[in-house]
C-alpha cells in the first residue's frame, strides 16, 4: 500500500545515457501506485524551451534529476547551466527538485548547492530502492517480495558480456537510438536488424551506445568482431564457455558454434552483436535463431535480404555535430564547431580527427587551420592521395604530417601498425615482442612502459583512434592490449608510405607474428592465440614472405584451421599460400606440398571431391618427379591422394596407394612405435574394408589398435579410432557378439575423454547402435541412433558425408521397425542427397538406392522395387565389380524382389550365381552367405526343387547354429522361415 499522503505523478528526467535506469525507476515507482513520466532532456545539444520545462513542471509531485557522466558535463562546459535552470524553474519546483547520482564521477560544487545528490550506484537493487523510495518521500511495503527478475537493475552482473568499453563522449544519435530500440521490443521473439551506412559515420559507437543503454534488458551481451569471417566465428564460439556449456575443448569449431546456437534456441534474455559484418553468406552458421536479438553493423544493405530490418545511419545533423566537437576540444567555439562541421560534412570520423588534432596542437590557430581544410590544395600536401576524397586527404594528411614533425617516434609506430588489420591492432604482441625483432628506437620505446604507453596515448590522442586494455601484472594496473584504426584512415596510411618502407614495416609485422607463434597448432590451450594471429597474416604481408619462419606461421595458422573444423576458411588460406609461394619457390618446395596437401584436405572435407582428386594427383605427382623424393612426403602425398579416392568410391587404387605408403613408412620410418607408420596402416585398413575385404581389415585394425596402445596408451585419439573400426569389423564379419562388447567400451571411453557432441564420439555412438541392433535391441538402437542424426543435421548440415551415412542407418532401422513411410521418406531423401554430393554411380549412391527398394518391396510396391533393386544391383556391380560383398548383398535383395513379383526362375538363377560369389569371397561361414543361401533355399522350395531347398537350408542352419548359437536373432530369423534381406551400410572414411 502507498500513504493516503504520497504523491501520485514523478516526473524522471533523464538523458539518453541513463534511459536504463529511469526505465527501471519508472518500472519500480509504478508498483507502487505512482505514476510516472519520462522526460528525455539533452541539455549539452541545446537549452529547454518552454515547452521543455512546462512537460516537467506541470504537474504536481517529484522531479527526479538522474545524474550520469552526460549531465554532469553540463557543469563543465558551461557552468551557468545549472544557475539558469534553477532561476527558469519556479521557486516552488525547486523545492520538488530530487537530484539522484549514477555516475562514479565527483558531482561539481555547482550541483550540491542545489541541494542534497544521492548516490544510487555501487549498491544492491533492494538499498537502491529504498534509498530512492525515502528521497522522494514513498514508503515501501514491507510485505511486498522485492521482484529482482532478469535485465532490470541497470547494475545487473550479465551471465556473459564482452562489450567494448563505454564511449562517455558519445554524443546524439537519439532518433536512431529509439528506432532500434522500438525494432527489437515490438519485433518479437529473435528480432534482427541491421546498422548500415557508409564507412566513417560511427556504426560501431552507436551500437556500442546501444548495448550499454540496454545491456539491463539481457541475461547475455556478446560482441563479435565479424569483419574476419575466422575471427567471427572464433569469438562466437568463446560464449560456450562464459554460458557454462558441456562442450568439449578438443572438438572442432563447427561443433562449440553449435553447442552456443543450441543454447541460445533454448533461452531469451540475449543480444549478439555482428560489429562489421559485410557479406550475409559468410556469417550464415553464427547467426543464432531463438528469442533473443542480433544487431549486425555493416555497409551492406544486402542483410535486408537475409531477415535484418534495415536502419540507416546517416552522417550528423548540425547541432549533434557541434556538440560532439565541443566535448572532444576545448578550443572550438559552437560557431567554429558549426564552420568545422561544415568542412568535414558532419562525418562523425572526420570529426573526431580534427577535433583531435586541434587538441593535441594547442598552439595552431583554430581559424587558420579551417581555413586549411576549406581552402588548401590537397596535393600541396605532402602525402600520397591515390584517389581518396579530398576532404579526407586534407584532414589526415595535416594529422600525419603534424605526428613526423612533432612526435617522430609515434609517427613511427603508426607506420608500422597499418600493417596488423585494423580490427583489432595487437598491441600486446609488440610489446612482448623480441628487442631484435624491433627497430633500435621502437624496442627502446617498447622497453620503457611509460614511454610506450605515452606514446600510445598520443597516437590515440591525435588520429582518435580507440585504446582497448587488458588487466596489468598488477590488479592496480591496465595496460594498452588493442587498437582499434579506421579502415580508410588504415589504407591512408599505408598507401603515403615508399616501397621500401612499406617493405621494412612488413618484415618487422611477420616477425612479431612469428615470435608470438605457440608453434603447436593441435593444442587447444594456443587456440585463442592462432585465432589471434590469422587476422593479420595478409595485412603484414606474411603471405607473400619468402622467410622460413614466417612460412611455418603461416602453414601453423592452416593447421590451426584444418584441427578446428574451419575448413571454408582453411580453403581460402591455403589457396592463397600456394597461389603466392608456387611462382617463388616450386611446387616440389617442402612447405608448398604441405600447403598443397592441406588444401587437398580440406576440398575433401567440404565435399569438393573432384577438386581435391586433381590437387591430390598433382602433389603425387611433383612430389615424385623429383629424384631422391622424401619418404614422408611421399608417404603423406599418397595418403592424400587415396583418402580422396576412397571418398568417391575407387577403393582398389586407394588400397594399393596406402598399401605402398606403409610399405615405405615402415621401411623409412620404422614400422613399430611410429605415429605416422600407425596412421598409414589404419587408413589402409579402411580401404580394405571398402574393398569389401573384411577379414584382413580387420585383422590389420586389430594390430593397429595394440600398437596404438602401447605407442601413445588407451585413451589417445589414434587409439580410440582404432577401437571404433576394430569394432565396426566385427561387425561386419557377422561377430556381432564380439563386436557389442568392444564397442560398448570404446564408446564408454570416447565419452570420458571426448565431449558426447565430438565427431568421433558421434561416430562411436552410432556404431554402438547398429551393434546394438544386431544383437535385437532395437528400441536402444533407435534412440541413440536418432539423436546422433539430429546433432550431426544439426553440426554439419544435411548434406554432410557424416550425416549422410548415419541417416542411411537410421532410415534403414526405421524400416525393421515397420515405420515405413519415414523410412521410404529419409532413404529418398538420402539418395537424393548421395546423388548431388558423389554422382549417381557411386557405390554409396547406389547402395542407398537398393535400400529404397527394400522399403518399396515392403510396402507392397513389388514392380517398382524389383525396377530399382536391379538397377542399383547394375550400378554396384559396375562401380566395385561383381565379386565385391556390396555387389553381392544387391544380388540377393535381387533375387528376392523377383521371387515377390512371381519369377521363381529368375530368383534361383541368381541366388545360385550370388552364393557361388559370396562363398568364394567372403567364405560360407560369414553371415552374408548363409542369408544368401536361406533366399535360395525358399526359392528353391517355392519352385518345386525341394530336395536342394533343404539341403541348402540344412547347411546354413547347422553353420548358424556352430556360429552364433540357437538363441542368436539371426538363427531365430531363419528358422521362422523369413525373407533374409541384405541393406546397404556406409562406412566411415
Amino acid at each position: 500500500m502507498t500513504a493516503p499522503d504520497q504523491p501520485q505523478h514523478l516526473a524522471l528526467v533523464h538523458a539518453g545515457q541513463s534511459a536504463h535506469w529511469a526505465a527501471w525507476m519508472s518500472e519500480r515507482l509504478s508498483r507502487l501506485g505512482a505514476e510516472t513520466s519520462s522526460v528525455l532532456w539533452d541539455p549539452l545539444r541545446r537549452r529547454p524551451d518552454a515547452e521543455d520545462l512546462a512537460g516537467i513542471t506541470a504537474r504536481p509531485g517529484p522531479i527526479v534529476l538522474v545524474l550520469d557522466d552526460w549531465f554532469l558535463r553540463v557543469d563543465h562546459r558551461r557552468p551557468d547551466a545549472w544557475g539558469d535552470l534553477v532561476r527558469e524553474l519556479a521557486p516552488d519546483v525547486r523545492e520538488r527538485l530530487v537530484m539522484v547520482s549514477v555516475t562514479a564521477s565527483p558531482v561539481p560544487e555547482g550541483l550540491t548547492r542545489l541541494g542534497p545528490v544521492l548516490e544510487l550506484r555501487g549498491f544492491r537493487a533492494e538499498v537502491v530502492e529504498a534509498r530512492l523510495l525515502a528521497a522522494i518521500g514513498l514508503t515501501p511495503v514491507s510485505d511486498r517480495p522485492v521482484d529482482l527478475s532478469r535485465g532490470r537493475f541497470p547494475d545487473t552482473t550479465w551471465k556473459a558480456r564482452n562489450t567494448p568499453r563505454h564511449n562517455s563522449r558519445f554524443t546524439g544519435r537519439e532518433a536512431v537510438l529509439a528506432e532500434l530500440h522500438e525494432k527489437f521490443t515490438t519485433g518479437g521473439d529473435g528480432a534482427r536488424v541491421a546498422l548500415h551506412g557508409v564507412q566513417g559515420v560511427g556504426k560501431r559507437h552507436t551500437a556500442i551506445e546501444y548495448v550499454h543503454r540496454h545491456a539491463a534488458e539481457y541475461d547475455t551481451v556478446w560482441w563479435v568482431n565479424a569483419a574476419k569471417r575466422a575471427t567471427a566465428r572464433e569469438e562466437f564460439a568463446g560464449l560456450a564457455d562464459k554460458l557454462g556449456l558441456p562442450v568439449d575443448h578438443g572438438d572442432a569449431l563447427p561443433g562449440r558454434i553449435d553447442a552456443v546456437k543450441r543454447a541460445l534456441e533454448k533461452r531469451s534474455g540475449w543480444l549478439i552483436v555482428l560489429d562489421g559484418a559485410e557479406e550475409p553468406e559468410e556469417h550464415a552458421a553464427i547467426l543464432p535463431e531463438g528469442p533473443g536479438d542480433l544487431l549486425i553493423t555493416t555497409t551492406n544493405t544486402l542483410w535486408g535480404g537475409s531477415g535484418a530490418e534495415l536502419v540507416e545511419l546517416k552522417p550528423f545533423e548540425r547541432d549533434e555535430s557541434v556538440t560532439f566537437a565541443c566535448l572532444r576540444t576545448n578550443r572550438l567555439s559552437r560557431d567554429a564547431a558549426a564552420e568545422l562541421a561544415d568542412a568535414v560534412q558532419d562525418l562523425p570520423l572526420l570529426l573526431a580527427q580534427t577535433a583531435a588534432w586541434l587538441d593535441s596542437n594547442a598552439t595552431v590557430d583554430v581559424a587558420g587551420y579551417l581555413r586549411d581544410l576549406r581552402e588548401a590544395n590537397p596535393h600541396e600536401i605532402d602525402v600520397s592521395t591515390d584517389g581518396a576524397d579530398r576532404t579526407f586527404q586534407m584532414v589526415w594528411g595535416i594529422t600525419l604530417n603534424t605526428l613526423r614533425d612533432k612526435h617522430p617516434h609515434a609517427h613511427e609506430l603508426l607506420c608500422l601498425l597499418v600493417f596488423f588489420s585494423p580490427d583489432a591492432i595487437p598491441v600486446r604482441l609488440l610489446r612482448t615482442a623480441r628487442a631484435a625483432d624491433l627497430p633500435d628506437h621502437l624496442a627502446a620505446l617498447v622497453a620503457e612502459p611509460s614511454s610506450w604507453n605515452a606514446t600510445l596515448r598520443k597516437l590515440s590522442e591525435a588520429t582518435s583512434m580507440r585504446l582497448e586494455y587488458d588487466q596489468g601484472p598488477y590488479l592496480d594496473t591496465k595496460v594498452v592490449s588493442a587498437l582499434q584504426m579506421h579502415r580508410m584512415f588504415h589504407r591512408f596510411v599505408r598507401l603515403q608510405l615508399s616501397a621500401e618502407r612499406q617493405a621494412a614495416a612488413s618484415a618487422i609485422a611477420c616477425q612479431v607474428l612469428v615470435a608470438a607463434d605457440p608453434r603447436d597448432p593441435g593444442d587447444a590451450g594456443n587456440w585463442a592465440r592462432y585465432a589471434e594471429l590469422i587476422p593479420h597474416l595478409e595485412e603484414t604481408g606474411a603471405l607473400t614472405s619468402t622467410s622460413p619462419d614466417v612460412r611455418t606461421l603461416v602453414l601453423n595458422c592452416i593447421e590451426y584451421l584444418r584441427v578446428r573444423g574451419e575448413y571454408k576458411e582453411g580453403v581460402r588460406l591455403c589457396r592463397a599460400t600456394v597461389d603466392a609461394w608456387t611462382p617463388v619457390s616450386g611446387a616440389t618446395d617442402p612447405k608448398v606440398l604441405v600447403a598443397s596437401h592441406q588444401l587437398m584436405v580440406m576440398e575433401r572435407r567440404l565435399g569438393d571431391y573432384g577438386a581435391a582428386e586433381q590437387l591430390g594427383r598433382q602433389v603425387l605427382a611433383a612430389v615424385t618427379s623429383v629424384p631422391e623424393p622424401g619418404p614422408v612426403q611421399v608417404v603423406r602425398a599418397k595418403n592424400g591422394l587415396a583418402g580422396t579416392l576412397m571418398a568417391l568410391g575407387h577403393y582398389e587404387e586407394a588400397r594399393s596407394l596406402l598399401a605402398d605408403a606403409a610399405a615405405l613408412s615402415a621401411d623409412a620410418l620404422g614400422e613399430e612405435g611410429v605415429p605416422r607408420t600407425l596412421a598409414t596402416r589404419s587408413n589402409l585398413a579402411i580401404a580394405l574394408g571398402l574393398s569389401g575385404r573384411y577379414e584382413e581389415s580387420h585383422e590389420l585394425h586389430q594390430a593397429v589398435l595394440r600398437s596404438s596402445i602401447e605407442l601413445l596408451g588407451g585413451r589417445s585419439q589414434s587409439t580410440l579410432h582404432a577401437g571404433l573400426h576394430t569394432a565396426w569389423m566385427l561387425r561386419l564379419l557377422g561377430r556381432y557378439g564380439e563386436a557389442l562388447d568392444l564397442q560398448e567400451q570404446n564408446s564408454h571411453l570416447h565419452s570420458q575423454v571426448f565431449d558426447k557432441n565430438h565427431s568421433q564420439s558421434l561416430l562411436s555412438q552410432h556404431n554402438l547402435a547398429l551393434c546394438r541392433r544386431r544383437e535385437g535391441d532395437i528400441g536402444f538402437a533407435r534412440l541413440m541412433m536418432k539423436s546422433v542424426l539430429d546433432r550431426l543435421s544439426r553440426r554439419r548440415g544435411p548434406g554432410h558425408p557424416e550425416t549422410l551415412l548415419v541417416s542411411t542407418d537410421y532410415a534403414m532401422l526405421l524400416r525393421e521397425q515397420g515405420t515405413l513411410d519415414e523410412a521410404r521418406e529419409l532413404a529418398e531423401d538420402t539418395l537424393g542427397r548421395y546423388r548431388l554430393l558423389l554422382g549417381g554411380h557411386h557405390p554409396y549412391a547406389a547402395g542407398v538406392l537398393d535400400n529404397c527398394a527394400l522399403i518399396q518391396r515392403c510396402q507392397g510396391e513389388h514392380e517398382g522395387a524389383l525396377a530399382r533393386a536391379e538397377e542399383a544391383r547394375w550400378r554396384m556391380e559396375r562401380a566395385l565389380g561383381r565379386q565385391h560383398v556390396w555387389a553381392i548383398g544387391c544380388a540377393m535383395n535381387s533375387a528376392s524382389a523377383r521371387a515377390a513379383t512371381g519369377d521363381l526362375a529368375g530368383a534361383v538363377d541368381l541366388g545360385r550365381d550370388a552364393l557361388g560369389r559370396a562363398r568364394a569371397e567372403i567364405g560360407e561361414r560369414h553371415v552374408l552367405s548363409l542369408n544368401v543361401a536361406a533366399g535360395l533355399a525358399q526359392d528353391l522350395r517355392a519352385s518345386g526343387a525341394a530336395e536342394e531347398a533343404e539341403q541348402v537350408h540344412q547347411e546354413a542352419l547347422t553353420v548358424l547354429e556352430e556360429n552364433l548359437y540357437d538363441k542368436h536373432r539371426q538363427v531365430r530369423y531363419m528358422f521362422e522361415g523369413r525373407r533374409p534381406y541384405w541393406d546397404f551400410e556406409p562406412q566411415t572414411i
